[in-house]
This record gives structure tokens, C-alpha cells and sequence, in this order.
């Protein structure tokens, strides 16, 4: 199973009255790393989008373990939950600086067709991208 790190800075501006990072934030970082592990996987997302496709979100999920703080280094682990040729699912654990768990979570995501918000087939309209999920999840 292939997982991306990304690292984050705390900013000021992402935490709230009690100095901690505010929770709306963790989905921002969620999407910093999904859009690092699509990268890695050779892929561009505003390509797919230039192609007429989008990839809305259709369900998230967090839990919160420890709080993270202004000046912190964050890292975002991502890797592929869950993927049936349709849906996919990203799974995502932000730790802090000393390794320990933070923030789990995941989101679920499907492809429509920009225009009409018709779900398409990734297996079928993106064959490539596909296979790298496939590879990605280990299922290959």
C-alpha cells in the first residue's frame, strides 16, 4: 500500500481562541495530501478538471485524538481506503512533531461529469489512473 507524506506548518490564522488548530482546518490538509498522493501517483487533478471532470466530495469523516498548535509542523499521511472503479476513498492520520497521532480520518469522493454532475466510471474514463489506484491500494 503506497502512502504520501506531507508536511504542514501551523499558521497562526489556523488556530482558534484556545490556541489550538481549528477543527474546519484538518479538511484543508486533508486535500493538501490527497493532492500530493495523486502527484505521486504521476496524475495532475486540474487536468482531470481541464478534461470536463470534477471529483466532488460525497461523504467525510474525522476523529480527534490530540490538538496541534500554532508553530507545530504537522505531517499528513495519505494513502487509498478504500477504491471499486466508481468511489474512491482516501484514509488520512496527521501526527505531530513527536509522531503521535493528532487527527485520523477519511473522505469519499466520486467523478461526475462537469456539466450535468453525471457520475462516470474512473475505470472506464480514466483507465490509467485506474490502474495506478489498483496499484496504489496493492490490489494489483
Amino acid at each position: 500500500m503506497m502512502i504520501t507524506t506531507s508536511e504542514v506548518k501551523v499558521r497562526y490564522a489556523e488556530t482558534d481562541q484556545m490556541g489550538v488548530v481549528y477543527h474546519a482546518n484538518y479538511f484543508v490538509w486533508f486535500e493538501i495530501g490527497r493532492t500530493e498522493f495523486i502527484e505521486d501517483l504521476g496524475f495532475r487533478y486540474h487536468e482531470m478538471e481541464e478534461s470536463g471532470v470534477l471529483s466532488p466530495l460525497v461523504d467525510a469523516d474525522i476523529q480527534f485524538k490530540r490538538p496541534l498548535r500554532y508553530g507545530q509542523t504537522a505531517r499528513v499521511k495519505t494513502w487509498l481506503k478504500e477504491y471499486d472503479g466508481l468511489k474512491v476513498t482516501y484514509g488520512y492520520e496527521i501526527l505531530t512533531p513527536e509522531g503521535e497521532t493528532a487527527v485520523t480520518g477519511s473522505t469519499k469522493h466520486v467523478c461526475v461529469k462537469k456539466d450535468s454532475f453525471k457520475p462516470i466510471s474512473v475505470r472506464k474514463s480514466f483507465p490509467d489512473w485506474h490502474e495506478a489506484y489498483l496499484k496504489a491500494k496493492g490490489d494489483e
